[in-house]
């Protein structure tokens, strides 16, 4: 059977949706990150000097993309997959003799594409307040993809859990945002006292946020190689657990 009808089906759905509804889903972003260079880079940066080398401006951008990358991928997904659910529209993709697999990889590359979309308007709006010069394109390209396949792969899980809208809600409050704010976004993770940096280092966020940062800048506080690891061993995790979630049939069936 030809699959790829079926993927390219769902992406095609997904792609309209966030597109349809762009002053939701793009003009929002772009401008907040407007407002986070205006006051962050230009009115405290200037106060605050360089950090590792680079001008608080530069050093904070790489963390505002990929900040922008993480939460719109993975509200994506969240939000499209448990409104299939809530409006029972699932049923329709369960009789088709469509894989699971297939399902994942739609839903995924959907909240991938958006997230992608809004990482470059974000980046286009950094142009206007900074001069940023791509150290390494390859680095910066694929870890913001990364970041976003790992987060629309969370984003999926959640939404199969979730059992109101509520639920949906609660991770990107509680978790993804302090973990984002907590992922040196805004500062090094070296100013801080050692038993913080050592916290710090348990967030997965801060790994990937210094690769990017890197391969935009040329600055970062982790080992790269490790970050590369650490993303994609967690997006093969929850690839694993959205599968066995929709083989099981929990959250979907009952």
């Amino acid at each position: 059977m030809n699959y790829s009808i079926a993927f390219r089906t769902i992406v095609t759905k997904e792609i309209f949706r966030f597109i349809r509804i762009w002053p939701q889903t793009l003009l929002p972003p772009a401008i907040t990150t407007a407002l986070y260079f205006l006051i962050f880079g230009k009115l405290i940066g200037d106060r605050i000097g360089a950090i590792n080398g680079a001008s608080y401006m530069d050093y904070i951008v790489p963390g505002i993309i990929l900040m922008s990358v993480i939460s719109h991928s993975y509200a994506n997904v969240v939000s499209s997959f448990y409104s299939t659910k809530f409006q029972r529209n699932i049923e329709e993709l369960l009789v088709a003799p469509v894989p699971n697999w297939i399902i994942l990889c739609g839903y995924v590359s959907g909240g991938i594409i958006r997230g992608l979309l809004v990482g470059f308007v974000v980046a286009l709006i950094s142009l206007l307040f900074a001069d940023i010069v791509v150290k390494d394109m390859f680095i910066a390209l694929s870890i913001m993809f990364l970041t976003a396949t790992l987060f629309s792969l969370a984003g999926f899980i959640n939404a199969v859990l979730a059992e109101s809208f509520d639920d949906i809600s609660i991770i990107p409050n509680f978790i993804l945002t302090p973990l984002s704010y907590l992922g040196g976004v805004f500062y090094s993770v070296k100013m801080l006292p050692d038993i913080w940096q050592n916290i710090s280092l348990g967030n997965p966020i801060l790994y990937m946020i210094n690769a990017f940062r890197y391969g935009l800048i040329g600055v970062t506080d982790v080992d790269i190689q490790l970050a590369y690891i650490m993303t994609v061993g967690f997006i093969l995790a929850l690839t694993l657990i959205s599968l066995f979630l929709l083989y099981k049939g929990i959250g979907i069936k009952n």
